[in-house]
């Protein structure tokens, strides 16, 4: 009876799962097979899979709509800001969970206290700082501002993980006489890792989809990011369903290969518990 009771809540569990999978994966697959229709197909039937694959829309939208261009912004910002809040995060992070300094918890939750802010509120205060610098409209501009929004949950992921390390191997590594920036780099970095890509990868996925500090600090074309691009490319093709769901899918495309190779690595920091 016990072994009856446990297949049906694993049955059950299993069929719940393939319906979420069905509901999460459903509107990507018919994104992706629009993308590979033409605007005329799609009207005869919305929901049919390709009979052709038109891979020329592709190239065309790459090629003929600046997507080159949007494209490696994304690029320069999404890597830049992330590598930035690696560095600095993690070097954070550690001075606050390894050094009991007077205020540490308070500057820790000065930090992490800005999280509770609505991006609607510091937009505005954003625009004219970049404007009185002179980097509004610039890439550089946009790269400091990522930096700093994403900079609370990078230090409070970090820094929660530091914690974890057992202050032993610290010890341990001053005792065979390393200093604190080499036992940063040489111990707790290393085994951090876990940590460090999670915050990679989220921080590259949520600022490769950025769109209102971009829509707000970037005005010129040449200068616009992949999600405003899309939005241009949209308001161009408004009439081509196709092409513009072509357009979409070259800027998930990169989301989706980071997701694939280092989705483990994302579950494995977000899980971890004590180091051992």
């Amino acid at each position: 009876m016990k072994q009856l009771s446990r297949l049906s809540v694993r049955s059950a569990l299993f069929i719940l799962l393939v319906l979420y999978t069905a509901y999460a994966i459903g509107p990507l697959i018919w994104l992706g097979s629009m993308s590979l229709r033409t605007t005329s197909e799609i009207d005869s039937s919305h929901y049919a899979l390709p009979n052709t694959f038109h891979w020329w829309k592709f190239h065309e939208a790459w090629a003929n709509s600046n997507y080159n261009n949007y494209f490696w912004n994304s690029v320069f910002v999404a890597t830049t800001s992330v590598l930035v809040l690696v560095v600095i995060g993690a070097m954070a992070g550690y001075c606050l969970a390894r050094y009991p300094f007077r205020g540490n918890r308070a500057v820790f939750f000065a930090i992490f206290s800005t999280i509770m802010l609505p991006p609607q509120i510091t937009v505005i205060s954003l625009f004219q700082i970049l404007v009185k610098y002179g980097l509004f409209d610039t890439l550089t501009g946009l790269t400091l501002v990522y930096i700093g929004v994403q900079m609370p949950i990078t230090l409070y992921i970090l820094e929660g993980f530091f914690k974890r390390i057992p202050r032993d191997l610290f010890d341990a590594a001053k005792i065979d006489g390393y200093g604190d920036f080499e036992i940063f780099w040489r111990i707790g970095l290393p085994i951090a890792m876990p940590a460090v890509v999670t915050v990679m990868i989220l921080n590259f996925i949520l600022l490769w989809n950025e769109f209102l500090y971009a829509v707000v600090l970037i005005t010129s074309d040449e200068k616009r990011t992949l999600p405003l691009g899309v939005q241009k490319f949209m308001g161009d093709q408004f009439s081509d369903i196709g092409m513009v769901a072509t357009g979409a899918m070259i800027s998930i495309i990169p989301v989706i290969i980071a997701y694939a190779f280092f989705s483990e690595k994302i579950i494995q920091g977000m899980t971890a518990g004590a180091v051992k």
